[in-house]
């Protein structure tokens, strides 16, 4: 049936219809006193959503980008940085900082795990003459469903008075308690087509006063990704270049609808159908990547041998799209997401529909098992 495709993947996430109309709104002038007025709204929402009274900045790219953007403008050449990886993405970040020529040294955890915060405080306790200038941080890692400490690794990091900890929210913005300034957390990534419900194409950069005074001394050449201009640009509720002007339209109406539910409420809700997908996955006899006391409340990752199969049966037959693994995972679990503009009716919908692609796959369990054990969690 046309249009009734169901997304249930860590990103990108459902939009919302309000948010898809506002999306489709004709363009008015970025240097327009009307649109000023939506840069003041979207921004004071920005802090807001980031618990922070940061600078939170809006740039036209990717959570990569944002990434990016947040270790050039802070960092130097040959500077030494800690990196915890744990999965796709936070391998992603230690190359990037490889690539930009820092001393890169990798924290690791096999992928489901969540990082071991004693092997941070070892590594900053020992650094005597503060030669490390960064940890960075994936707080939720997308390719494996696992979330780790990141509270306590800030903590370390506060201790040790230099460094800077810069962090991968991609998918626990908006979908965890994620308060930046009780956590003191100095850069903070995130893009729009995760927690925030609209499409891709925009990333964030929460950036705190240690971190815009490690901006004055970093030496990497800039220009398009130069935060400052951004910063600047902010204080004049302007964008330093053009903006993607209708992606802010349905960013205003999409932050708008997160305030009506209220922060504890979302999180609340995105904890609960965590939960409840967990417990289906057990209850049908499946084995889940991820502890229950480290799961990501963006996306469950389960194990099965029959990972592509089970993509297959969904999105053919009842237009359910999951996620798959990756690299080493390819093949060997499915992801079921659970970000953004996810309800009860959705994960209970997808929960149906797995125990049906399982059954025609000839696995054995006790009927409407998975249905039951989700309903319970969600009544």
């Amino acid at each position: 049936m046309e249009d009734k495709h169901m997304l249930m993947i860590p990103g990108p996430t459902p939009v919302p219809e309000k948010v898809l109309i506002s999306l489709g709104k004709h363009p008015i002038g970025h240097r327009s006193g009307d649109f000023s007025k939506i840069i003041a709204e979207i921004n004071q929402n920005l802090k807001w959503l980031h618990q922070t009274k940061n600078e939170v900045l809006s740039l036209n790219v990717s959570g990569t980008g944002a990434m990016e953007a947040g270790m050039i403008n802070f960092l130097s050449p040959g500077d030494r940085v800690l990196v915890g990886v744990n999965g796709k993405f936070s391998d992603r970040w230690a190359q990037i900082c490889e690539v930009f020529g820092m001393e890169t040294e990798r924290i690791t955890a096999d992928w489901g795990k969540p990082l071991d915060t004693e092997e941070f405080r070892t590594k900053l306790e020992a650094d005597s003459n503060k030669e490390i200038k960064a940890v960075v941080i994936t707080h939720s890692e997308t390719s494996s469903g696992v979330l780790s400490d990141l509270e306590t690794i800030s903590k370390y990091v506060k201790a040790h008075g230099e460094a800077l900890i810069i962090v991968d929210a991609v998918t626990s913005l908006g979908a965890y308690n994620l308060p930046v300034d009780d956590w003191g957390l100095d850069v903070v990534a995130s893009g729009s087509q995760k927690g925030y419900m609209i499409p891709p194409g925009m990333g964030f950069l929460s950036v705190s006063d240690k971190a815009w005074k490690a901006y004055e001394t970093s030496k990497f050449p800039r220009f398009y990704m130069d935060l400052g201009k951004y910063k600047k640009a902010n204080a004049k509720d302007s964008t330093p270049f053009t903006p993607p002007v209708n992606l802010m339209f349905a960013l205003q109406t999409a932050l708008q609808m997160m305030q009506r539910e209220g922060l504890e409420n979302i999180f609340a809700r995105h904890l609960r159908l965590t939960k409840a997908t967990r417990a289906a996955a057990k209850a049908m006899g499946l084995e889940l990547l991820a502890p229950d006391d480290a799961a990501s409340t963006a996306a469950t990752a389960i194990r099965t041998d029959n990972a592509e199969a089970i993509r297959s049966i969904l999105r053919q037959k009842y237009d359910i799209a999951i996620a798959g693994g990756q690299d080493h995972l390819k093949g060997k679990i499915i992801r079921i997401g659970h970000l953004g503009f996810i309800s009860d009716r959705d994960v209970m919908m997808t929960i149906a529909c797995l125990e049906a692609a399982l059954t025609e796959l000839g696995h054995d369990f006790a009927p409407k098992s998975g249905v039951t054990a989700a309903s319970k969690v969600l009544v």
